[in-house]
């Protein structure tokens, strides 16, 4: 194993002292071409090109030796210091810290960031950044080859953002554009690069300011599942606020998310989803309901894409979603959502006969099915005499194969 192993990051800076005292004594150094070429590099050290981080620290676990990885921006900082301090590997790590890129990226367009969402996109997460630049006002994205600026601005066509592309952060040829979203593809872009993606209503800072990175919790009413008070009505029979928290229960919509609300009505569905941090696309056939979801988010400081439109027919160009509830529409709709195979779905129905159809549905589309009959009673506590009773089926699907 090696006798010591130093992370050294690099933002294009002259390196520190204490880089240059690591680096003079390694007898192994790994890092990218550029990191390789520096010349405080001593010509003696076995060097290693960085691709795989799993597979250099396995080359650096059979070392003996010193061993120095070099690596860009804030080594600690979604970067290889996590995979280097994993269990399998027993390394004992030293860092030298640099300028994390999202750091530099927000510098040089002179912003704060303390109330950035950060995202790493490649390939695999593409999707999941994609639903976090959509629910959220600022979002920095760590962009990998094919899944680059190009790739983000095509993948949220429909919803209006600004982009902030810093290409090759530190180095002679780095590069700052302004543009907007639907631009971004007209372009080739050269990587490394940050994209910092902006846009929706803006919030304020508390008057105490910020306490919390990665944005405010916000100032909308405490609690989820909100009474029917919170919002503009009319409320749809399938809108009330008890059956909405099991709706919520069973969708679970987080962070990187992607919820369909069909049969938005009111908007109150939308906005619980999006106060969970999940991106919300609000569907309604009805142009009023449209309104006032479009009112409801905005007052609660949310964001969504509301689409006008009768389903199933308006759901075929819709991006892919991760879990969805179908407010109105019935068996037809249900059917089409589950061919599009969500994680999740969530409906209710007024009679059991209709919940039987749903259930079978969802059932041969392959997913696990429950069902429940719930009743709830609003007293007047004033006299603790019946208000109002409502009774409904909810109807739950869980795809087995798709993540929880």
């Amino acid at each position: 194993m090696a006798d010591r192993v130093t992370v050294i990051g690099w933002d294009g800076s002259p390196l520190t002292a204490a880089a240059r005292s690591a680096l003079g004594a390694a007898t192994l150094v790994a890092g990218a071409a550029h990191h390789l070429a520096l010349p405080e590099v001593p010509p003696t050290a076995e060097r290693i090109r960085l691709g795989s981080v799993s597979l250099a620290a396995r080359r650096i676990t059979a070392h003996r030796g010193t061993a120095v990885v070099l690596a860009d921006g804030d080594p600690g900082f979604f970067g290889v210091v996590r995979t280097l301090r994993a269990p399998e590997y027993g390394l004992e790590v030293e860092v030298v810290p640099a300028v994390s890129a999202v750091a530099q990226a927000f510098a040089r367009a002179g912003m704060p960031w303390d109330d950035a969402k950060v995202v790493v996109a490649h390939r695999r997460t593409l999707r999941r950044a994609i639903n976090v630049c959509r629910a959220h006002t600022k979002v920095a994205v760590l962009t990998s080859p094919g899944a680059g600026p190009a790739e983000l601005g095509l993948l949220l066509e429909g919803v209006h953002r600004t982009f902030v592309i810093c290409e090759e952060l530190g180095t002679d040829r780095e590069q700052v554009t302004v543009l907007t979203s639907d631009k971004a593809a007209d372009h080739t872009w050269r990587d490394p690069n940050v994209v910092i993606v902006i846009g929706g209503p803006a919030t304020g800072t508390p008057e105490n300011g910020a306490w919390l990175a990665g944005g405010e919790p916000g100032t909308a009413p405490r609690g989820w599942a909100l009474p029917a008070a919170e919002y503009t009505g009319p409320f749809g029979e399938g809108e009330t606020e008890q059956l909405r928290a099991a709706q919520l229960a069973r969708l679970g919509p987080r962070t990187g998310d992607l919820v369909w609300d069909i049969g938005c009505g009111s908007g109150a569905f939308t906005a619980e989803s999006a106060r969970f941090g999940a991106a919300v696309i609000a569907v309604d056939s009805d142009p009023d309901a449209c309104a006032r979801t479009l009112a409801t988010t905005r007052r609660l400081g949310v964001q969504a894409q509301i689409v006008h439109g009768t389903a199933p027919h308006v759901l075929e160009d819709l991006p892919e979603p991760d879990v969805v509830r179908v407010g109105g529409g019935g068996a037809a709709v249900v059917s089409a959502v589950a061919d599009r195979r969500p994680a999740r779905i969530v409906t209710h129905a007024a009679t059991r006969d209709a919940a039987e159809l749903v259930g079978r549905d969802l059932k041969e589309h392959g997913y696990d099915v429950e069902c429940a009959l719930l009743q709830s009673v609003e007293l007047d506590t004033r006299h603790w005499t019946e208000k109002e009773r409502t009774v409904g089926f909810l109807l739950s699907g869980r795809l087995p194969d798709r993540h929880p």
